[in-house]
């Protein structure tokens, strides 16, 4: 701003413009919007333009976009933009909540694995191979672990005293069938990162979403809004879920979208419970009598100050909807194509006697995974809620 130029205050803004006009977004909203329509753009191309046998990337490496890959990717761009960006920007604020945060040692080491397990899930299978049949190594033990020389069809590592010692060429051992147990977590780790993250980002924005109008706009919004969150959340997602798969087979986009639909009832109810105190604040009394729009007020006032609640949620919401997946899984009720820790843990359960590490390792994976989210979780409630008593 020039010097020449009048200094813009509260009083001089047109609210009755903030609400609506695109020049309002910050920078991280506009980077969003275009990310967005540039994944829209890709998502069309691949879809349109692309025959169905051709990859959707042929370098640098081969890669064809599925529609959980679309979503998983939007679902980053969502973190990137509106958890990455925010931390970034505001230094000072984000020292603060790390300071709380490595108060629980056991948080920051679940962080730091649960950081791990999302890279090595991102990255891994982009560069492994799917896991294949080959029944000549079925039952190849762990590395550093032997088993009766009779049990495998073939060992592969060294036979001595009649056991048959591990490899590294199968580090975590093979199943009944001969798949690597080790890439079969791999792939276990992206179907978990997946189903919790996209689906939460579909609860947390729909139940963000309407919890904050509900609490806002009051009156008979409000009443319609939550009444039919009441009736929501006695919907039987389950059974909706159990007759599509009937009728249609089980897969993962159908598991995230019936249970990402569905499940924000909770969600709105503890937005709209946050929001209405924040409601009464000094600062949104403020913008209402400056005449600032409805729209303005939630986006720039309600939802930011609502968000820590929000947060803490979603971080125990996550390993809720990886545990129902691994159970639906495990029951033959998931998707038959995707090698999840679920459907690993079921194929393994007729040879814990002689191949305990088909089943046991991807249940730790598992294990290690919804506690890890849980003590970050807590951590996080300490952190961004100062409410809470340490």
């Amino acid at each position: 701003m020039s010097a020449d130029e009048p200094a813009e205050t509260f009083e001089s803004v047109d609210w009755d413009e903030t609400g609506s006009r695109f020049s309002t977004l910050s920078r991280r909203d506009r980077g969003a919007i275009a990310s967005l329509a540039l994944v829209a753009a890709a998502f069309g191309y691949d879809y349109h333009l692309l025959s169905a046998d051709r990859p959707t990337l042929t370098w640098p490496i081969r890669w064809n976009v599925t529609q959980l890959d679309w979503l998983f990717i939007v679902t980053l761009l969502a973190l990137l933009f509106y958890v990455a960006v925010p931390l970034y920007s505001n230094r000072r604020l984000t020292a603060h909540y790390w300071a709380e945060f490595r108060k629980n040692s056991l948080a920051v080491v679940s962080l730091v694995y649960l950081a791990a397990v999302f890279l090595v899930g991102v990255v891994g299978p982009i560069f492994l191979s799917k896991p294949q049949l080959a029944l000549a190594q079925s039952h190849q033990p762990p590395v550093y672990t032997a088993v009766n020389a009779a049990v495998p069809v073939n060992c592969l590592g060294d036979v001595a005293s009649g056991m048959c010692h591990g490899t590294w060429a199968h580090p975590l051992g093979t199943t009944s069938d001969g798949k690597d147990v080790l890439v079969l977590v791999v792939y276990g780790m992206q179907v978990s990162m997946k189903v919790g993250l996209i689906s939460t980002l579909l609860v947390v924005t729909i139940g963000t979403t309407v919890g904050t109008v509900a609490a806002y706009a009051g009156g008979l919004v409000d009443e319609v809004l939550m009444r039919y969150v009441d009736v929501q959340l006695v919907f039987p997602a389950f059974f909706l879920y159990l007759l599509l798969n009937y009728l249609f087979g089980g897969s993962l986009f159908m598991f995230i979208v019936i249970f990402g639909l569905t499940g924000w009832g909770s969600m709105a109810r503890l937005v709209r419970s946050e929001a209405l105190q924040r409601s009464e604040e000094a600062y949104i009394t403020a913008a209402d009598s400056a005449g600032a729009g409805t729209l303005y007020v939630i986006r720039r006032h309600l939802v930011p100050n609502v968000s820590n609640s929000v947060i803490t949620a979603a971080t125990l919401l996550i390993p809720g909807f990886i545990l129902f997946e691994a159970a639906l899984s495990f029951l033959s009720l998931g998707d038959p194509t995707v090698p999840s820790w679920g459907q690993v843990i079921a194929a393994g359960r007729s040879d814990l006697g002689t191949a305990w590490w088909v089943s046991t390792l991807p249940g730790l994976f598992l294990f290690t995974t919804i506690l890890a989210f849980n003590f970050v979780g807590d951590a996080l409630r300490d952190a961004l809620d100062p409410r809470q008593e340490t």
